[in-house]
């Protein structure tokens, strides 16, 4: 078996490939490239009446970057409705890894100093690759991917890729696409200018506030750099 190392993953990312294994406990890893491909569109992201309130009240504190070890670690676990997980260890290590490269981020909800939900993923370019979601309280998960949604926005991104389909997803407007037209955009999206993960924390707030409006808005004022901007609460 050969060594898939970080270059080797952000390859395949970069061509249109993903991994995952078949379980937890399997120590392979196989390579993905489904026929129709989630994206959720970040100029039609849909956001529900109800959890626009919740993002109004500012029920979690929002952070990025601050637990990623963590927040993968939840994403591996065996839940009551997911009582598998596609996340082995050896993803774990790679991630771990593009992770201190500065290539892989977290977006996290706590409440009362706990972390309760979040999500971790790939950004390349101006393609974010979302990996894998977790929830230890209501809407925890689906207020990390909505300010997942205002940073990609106000950083300049223009693929949001999701790799499959799910009911959650479909509520935020996600679809599936070709594999010939995800790989065009893909294409795109991997073509300059650059997406910028740590953008202005001002430009952030504002796309949150945007969409816990119902507005469907993306600034134009293009991304502005800030690493201040790493962890963001709301």
């Amino acid at each position: 078996m050969y060594e898939i190392t970080p270059d080797i993953l952000l390859r395949a990312y970069a061509s249109g490939l993903f991994p995952m294994a078949r379980a937890r406990t399997d120590p392979k890893v196989y390579w993905v490239d489904p026929d129709q491909r989630g994206v959720l569109p970040l100029e039609a992201f849909h956001v529900p009446r109800s959890l626009r309130r919740t993002l109004r009240r500012n029920t979690f504190e929002v952070r990025v970057d601050t637990a990623f070890e963590a927040v993968l670690r939840g994403c591996a676990e065996s839940m009551p409705d997911r009582p598998e997980t596609w996340i082995n260890e050896e993803i774990e290590t790679l991630f771990m890894a593009l992770h201190t490269l500065g290539l892989a981020h977290s977006v996290e909800t706590w409440r009362d100093g706990e972390l309760v939900g979040g999500l971790y993923g790939l950004a390349l370019s101006a393609a974010f690759f979302g990996e894998s979601m977790f929830s230890r309280a209501t809407d925890a998960s689906k207020v990390a991917l909505c300010h997942l949604v205002a940073r990609l926005r106000a950083g300049g991104f223009r693929l949001l890729d999701t790799q499959f389909i799910t009911t959650h997803l479909s509520r935020f407007g996600a679809v599936e696409v070709p594999r010939d037209e995800y790989l065009l955009r893909l294409e795109q999206a991997m073509s300059p200018p650059r997406g910028q993960f740590y953008c202005d924390s001002v430009s952030v707030s504002e796309a949150v506030a945007s969409l816990a409006s119902g507005s469907s808005a993306v600034s134009a004022s293009g991304p502005r750099s800030s690493r201040h901007s790493s962890t963001q609460t709301s």
